[in-house]
């Protein structure tokens, strides 16, 4: 007798699930029209035949497709980046900064309309007491010093700070300190639409981070040594690193003649930098030796970069400083 229970509970049960199944194929059904309904829906639009009545959409149960194409989403998608000595809270405030802009491009996050009446840059006036290094002045003076140059803000389609954002390693002495207040008070920053921001390093040791202190808002940033997952193609600008040493104006005048392009030069390639051991950066610098002759092209490089380097010493390092050194 309770064997025959159970068998009708199992029965019932399996029922139920039956009917709550068909159920729900009527109700998808009810809310989707057919591919022939849709076919002569859109036939009666555009023909002038009858239509349809208006049926309520299903709800969809998935996102929609991305409008970008490949190569965008992935630039888009923000990157999972690890920092292993990072708390956090310093981790949260990276990927705000970083991030939060990563959409902006040139018709999203550019005024073109201050640019109606040529191509002019505005440098903003420095404060009193302003620290700026030798390297960001040179950015400065090359700037004032060309056509493009206004000191007229309602007629700049460009802005660029005086605030020297060069160096945003906070062990550096180039290290500015309180940017983030200085730049939301600038009267014209209007969320750093139409602004160009330079940085040439950024991060501290030893992550070396792309965390520059401040949000860049709409801001074009030209970096150095930018990653490519942070990147906004048609928006930032990739520069070359160059040291302080490094000439405002090169060559002579008249050294580039019409039928010496390129120049005539010794070398083709010259390189001379630290050599990180570990870390971000370690794996591209310690392949330079490869191509390295001795002739035209030069790669020099030193092992000596953090208070442990020697740590991390292989056996090309000895060679390495030697050659660096000379």
């Amino acid at each position: 007798m309770q064997a025959k229970k159970r068998y009708l509970l199992v029965s019932l049960g399996a029922c139920l699930l039956l009917l709550a199944y068909l159920w729900g194929l009527q109700i998808g059904e009810f809310h989707q029209p057919s591919h022939q309904q849709l076919y002569a829906a859109a036939h009666g639009a555009h023909g002038g035949g009858s239509r349809l009545p208006r049926q309520r959409w299903a709800e969809w149960g998935h996102s929609l497709g991305t409008y970008l194409d490949g190569v965008e989403q992935e630039e888009d998608r923000s990157p999972v980046v690890i920092h292993q000595h990072s708390s956090p809270r310093e981790r949260r405030e990276i990927r705000n900064n970083i991030y939060k802009s990563r959409r902006c491009r040139m018709d999203t996050c550019f005024d073109f309309a201050r640019c109606e009446r040529g191509f002019k840059v505005y440098l903003y006036p420095p404060a009193n007491g302003e620290k700026i290094s030798e390297s960001y002045q040179k950015i400065l003076t090359a700037i004032e010093d060309s056509r493009f140059y206004t000191t007229d803000p309602q007629e700049a389609c460009l802005f660029v700070l005086s605030i020297d954002t060069l160096d945003r390693d906070q062990l550096s002495a180039q290290y500015v300190h309180n940017v983030k207040a200085k730049i939301q008070s600038l009267p014209l920053w209007n969320e750093g639409r139409n602004h160009l921001i330079f940085n040439l390093y950024s991060g501290t040791w030893p992550d070396y981070t792309e965390e520059l202190g401040f949000d860049i808002g709409q801001a074009m940033l030209a970096k150095a040594s930018i990653d490519m997952d942070n990147f906004r193609p048609h928006f930032d600008v990739s520069i070359p690193l160059f040291s302080k040493d490094h000439a405002q104006k090169g060559g002579d005048k008249g050294y580039l003649t019409l039928n010496n392009v390129p120049p005539s030069r010794k070398y083709l390639l010259v390189f001379k930098g630290k050599r990180y051991l570990t870390g971000i950066g370690s794996e591209t610098r310690n392949a330079l030796y490869h191509i390295h002759n001795g002739d035209d092209i030069i790669l020099l490089t030193t092992c000596k970069h953090g208070k442990d380097w020697e740590k991390h010493k292989d056996g090309r390092c000895d060679r390495d400083n030697e050659e660096y050194s000379k």
